[in-house]
């Protein structure tokens, strides 16, 4: 991943696209004042994804009794279940 700002992007857009197109690099940041502004990838990469809920499901299994303990869990934070 490489960063470039954007008066170098607008001089060397074909190079850059060139430079993706290849493989040689996989995405190039264009900075704005020295500020991360805008991410360059080839169509067709899928972007990077962040760890999302549910992504250990079937890792483990809930115990039956899983709630056994909630009203001293909410008695501990000074509430009462109702």
């Amino acid at each position: 991943m490489s960063t470039v700002n954007l008066l170098e992007t607008k001089t060397h857009l074909s190079k850059l696209v060139e430079q993706l197109e290849s493989g040689q690099e996989r995405e190039i940041i264009i900075a704005r004042n020295g500020k991360p502004a805008a991410r360059l990838v080839r169509i067709g990469d899928k972007p990077p994804t962040e760890k999302r809920l549910g992504i250990a499901k079937g890792a483990f299994t809930v115990p039956d009794d899983i709630d056994a303990d909630n009203a001293a869990i909410a008695k501990h934070f000074g509430r009462a279940l109702v």
